[in-house]
Parts: C-alpha cells; structure tokens; sequence
C-alpha cells in the first residue's frame, strides 16, 4: 500500500479504470448532494484520481476524529476541510496550537509539490485566501482577546484547570451554588476568592451548614491552586467582557463562512488551560443555541485539538458531561472533530460519536505503539486492506478515511492522498496578523479588559463606621486585614448574605456542563 510506485497520469485507461475492489470503495463515495473532496483513492501502490474520496456536508454535523502522529499532515488537513467549509458558507473554528493555520486568510504559493499533488488527486488547484479573524486568550497573544466570566465558566471546567479532585471539585460547585443564588456575580477569580474566604469564616461557615458545609482545609487548596494559577499569568484569562460565543457563526459579506482562528502558541506550555477554554467554547454555544435537528449543512464546525489533554485525569462528572455535549449539540447544528494522535487518546462514549474519520500515519518503534496501533485498527470497519500495515506506511498528506454517507451509514474505508489546500500553507507575518486585528470590527468590543463592580468590590466595602478596630497583635503592630477579616468586617456582606438573592441570581441556570450566563 506503499506511494513509491508512479502515478499513472489523469486522463488515463489506467487512471479512469481502477480495479474492481479499488470500484466498489469508490462507489461509496458517490453522494448526489453537496459534498468536500478529501482527495483521491489509494489503491495497491497507485493513486486513483478518478476515484475520489469525499464527504457530505449534510454529516459534518455528526462529529469526527482527525488523529495521526507528529508530522503526517493533520494541520493541512484542518485547513483543507475549513476552506472548503467556508466555501459552502459554513463558519468553522480552529485551534491554533502551533501557529501555522494564520495562512488560511492568504492565498497559497504555486510551487512544483503543490501542482504534482494536485495532479496525483486530480484537483484544479487554484490560489485562495478565506475570510477570518483571530482569537487570543485573554489577549497573551496575536489576536482579539477572548475572556470568560467565572460565573459561566463553571466550576466543573474551572476544577478541570486548578487539578482539583472529586471532593474539592464538589466544594467547588457549592461554592458556585452560593454564589449563584445571593446574586453574586464572580466575574474574575479575585471575586472567587472573596467568596471562598467568607465562606469559611465564623459568620459565612453558617451560610452552607444545612447542606455539608466548606471545610476549612479544602477551602485552603481551593485558595491556593487559585492563587498559584494567577502567579503563572492566568488571571487575565478571566474577566470581562466576556466573548460572546455567537461571534464564531458569522458569515462574510460574499456568503463565505468566518474562519475563527484561535492563536494558542502563547500559550502552549499550559495546555489543560487551552483545552479546557476549548470546551468551555463548545459549552457556551451548546447552551445558547437552539434545536434545529437534522440540518443539510451545519452550523458550524469547531476543530478540537490536543483533545488527549481535556480526558487526562478527568473525573467522571467530568467525562459525562463532555459526552452528553458532544451528544446533544448535534441537534444545534454544530459538528464537533476532535484532533489528537491515536483514537484510544478519546474516551470510549465520546469516539461512539465521531462518525467521521481521517487517520493519518501512526509510528509503531515500541510495545505501547504496537498496542496502540492495534488499537486503532479494532476501531474501523471491516476493510480489504491490512490497516495496520496501511496505517505505518503512510506518507505525509496521505490518511486511511471513513465517514458517515448520506443515509447516515458507514462508508467503506479508503487509503487517501489528501488534496492540497489552497490558502497559505504556513503562518503569515504578525505585523499583518496584528493589522488584520485591528481592523477587526470586534476588536473595539473586546480589546479593552474592563474591571466592574463584582463580588470582590462588593464584599470589600468599607466597614461600618460603629465597628471597633481589633487590638493589636501582642507580637507586633498590626498587618494590613486579611482577605477573610475584610469579608466578614463587610457591612455590606452581612445584608448580602441575608437576602434571599437578587434578580441576577434567579436568572443564573447552569447547563449540564455546570456552564452558566446571564440571559441576553
């Protein structure tokens, strides 16, 4: 299953007649409706370009999984599969982890491997750059900031982050509760804190006593993950305004679907912080959008990568709510692929849902390869080729494929030679990045960090003037008051923690990923 053979030219009696089992996998390709073309058949050592491999737009709403090692290809893939998605008017959102998906905005560079790839599948390449805008992180980075509000993060995503364990991630989400109900809005993660504080004082310890109450100890590490989170420059990940995930279903003005690009290189050394913002992303859109059922082209389609960091260590809680999301938001029309290295990197009742596959190359130099190799290969329908031999000798740009057909059944697996994309096959220059930035019509809605009234301000009003000052330490002048005694000293908290919630909270409702934002 080898490329080192030649390629018969297209136009061919051998190119146009590919032989009977290379026939019928190709038969499964052909749909009647709108479709993306991957590339070309691979059949014994040849490319077919008369046998192209394909999938429906009407499925890309059912999932999928882009998985392979190190260097076989899968950004190109990505990138492919967005241009033409936008193409057909469908938005699509990538992450960036590497910073080489810029190009997608530029048209691509003629050169003699681009024609010869072209050729081998049979393509019309031509140069295309397509409409998109770029994302940042809290703005650590080249592009429009995006922030989320604690509040709608969560406390099952923001457990994911600090490293909680099942106890402390429960203390959490009581915490949240409170928060949620006395209407105190916790925009960044000082808001959080202050909570936390005054929940473990003499006076707010009472305010959870009728359900387990906080223990002081797990309060502690709760306050101390989140005070080491924000000595590694995470703190402006969180705040306001927070970016409004309708963003990402825009179109361009010539009908073309907006490429959102989320610049991560900046951060590429937090990875769990990448993923799990990712799925906060996917848990916001699965929350606002409404049900719309079978669709004949999705929504959107978001590109999941690194999605091994999101499942490592993660709680069950944790796991079923990432499988009901992916699950359920293909009602709303959003197609969900994940893009990782091997197949057994994806929980079991997640990879039941991705009924869309691209496997590139794996290597196999150990014991664990080889067993993830056979892995991958269990995972796959009955196929005439030997796929764990396929699987190791496949070239970079090359992918064994199977994807849902139009009638919602498996197609036959192919051994493909991807086409090649036509955008700018590598990262544009940052001062044109920052440009296209600032021209961006989001970017005054989102650049600027604003720092309101929350429950930090809130808690940390001045104390009322009756309030008598406490003696001083027998071991010295007194510190500066700590967080707790600025919360529990708070006359404003004491009314606060009577009330029995404002309207805020009554408008607070969590979805299943414990998500949450105030009605718009």
């Amino acid at each position: 299953m080898s490329d080192s053979e030649s390629v018969p030219p297209a136009g061919t009696p051998e190119a146009a007649a590919p032989p009977e089992p290379a026939r019928r996998i190709a038969s499964g390709y052909a749909f009647a409706g709108p479709a993306l073309d991957l590339g070309a058949l691979l059949w014994d050592g040849r490319c077919l370009p008369g046998a192209p491999v394909r999938v429906p737009l009407s499925v890309l709403n059912r999932h999928g999984l882009v998985a392979g090692a190190t260097g076989t290809g899968k950004t190109k893939t990505l990138q492919l599969i967005a241009e033409q998605l936008s193409a057909q008017g469908v938005p699509v959102f990538l992450a960036d982890v590497k910073g080489d998906l810029s190009g997608i905005a530029r048209p691509g560079q003629d050169g003699d491997r681009v024609r010869r790839r072209a050729g081998e599948v049979g393509q019309e390449w031509t140069p295309a750059g397509f409409p998109a805008e770029f994302y940042a992180l809290g703005g650590l980075g080249h592009g429009i900031p995006v922030r989320a509000g604690v509040t709608s993060f969560g406390p099952l995503l923001l457990a994911k982050v600090l490293g909680l364990n099942r106890t402390q991630e429960q203390s959490l989400a009581l915490i949240f509760h409170y928060a949620d109900t006395k209407g105190l809005e916790l925009v960044d993660l000082k808001d959080l804190r202050a909570v936390t504080a005054f929940l473990t004082s003499d006076e707010g310890r009472a305010e959870l006593k009728t359900v387990g109450g906080l223990s002081s100890a797990t309060a502690g590490v709760i306050l101390r993950s989140l005070t080491a989170f924000e000595a590694q420059g995470m703190a402006d990940f969180f705040g306001e305004p927070e970016f409004d995930t309708a963003d990402l279903l825009r179109t361009a003005p010539d009908g073309r679907g907006v490429v959102s690009v989320l610049e991560l290189p900046a951060v590429q050394d937090k990875p769990l912080l990448f993923s799990t913002f990712l799925m906060w992303l996917l848990a916001d859109l699965f929350h606002d959008l409404p049900e719309v059922g079978d669709v004949d082209r999705p929504k959107l389609v978001f590109f999941f990568d690194e999605a091994h960091l999101l499942f490592d260590d993660a709680s069950k809680a944790f796991l079923e709510s990432v499988t009901q999301t992916v699950r359920l938001i293909r009602s709303k029309g959003v197609g969900v692929f994940f893009v990782t290295q091997t197949p057994k990197d994806v929980p079991g009742d997640v990879l039941a849902q991705l009924g869309n596959r691209i496997q590139h190359a794996l290597r196999a130099f150990t014991p664990d390869d080889h067993k993830a190799l056979r892995a991958t290969v269990r995972t796959f329908p009955e196929s005439p080729y030997d796929l764990e031999e396929l699987l190791t000798g496949l070239g970079t740009g090359e992918a064994v494929v199977t994807v849902l057909g139009e009638t919602g059944a498996p197609t036959p697996v192919a051994a493909t030679r991807l086409r090649a994309p036509r955008s700018l096959m590598g990262p544009v220059d940052t001062a044109v990045l920052d440009e296209a930035v600032r021209r961006s019509p989001l970017h005054g809605r989102y650049a600027q960090a604003v720092d309101r009234e929350s429950a930090y301000e809130r808690l940390n009003a001045a104390r009322p003037p009756e309030t008598a000052p406490a003696p001083a330490s027998r071991k010295g002048p007194r510190e500066e008051p700590s967080l707790v005694e600025q919360v529990v000293g708070s006359g404003v908290f004491r009314s606060l923690a009577r009330s029995v919630g404002t309207q805020l909270g009554r408008e607070i409702t969590r979805s299943l990923f414990g998500t949450a934002r105030r009605r718009r």
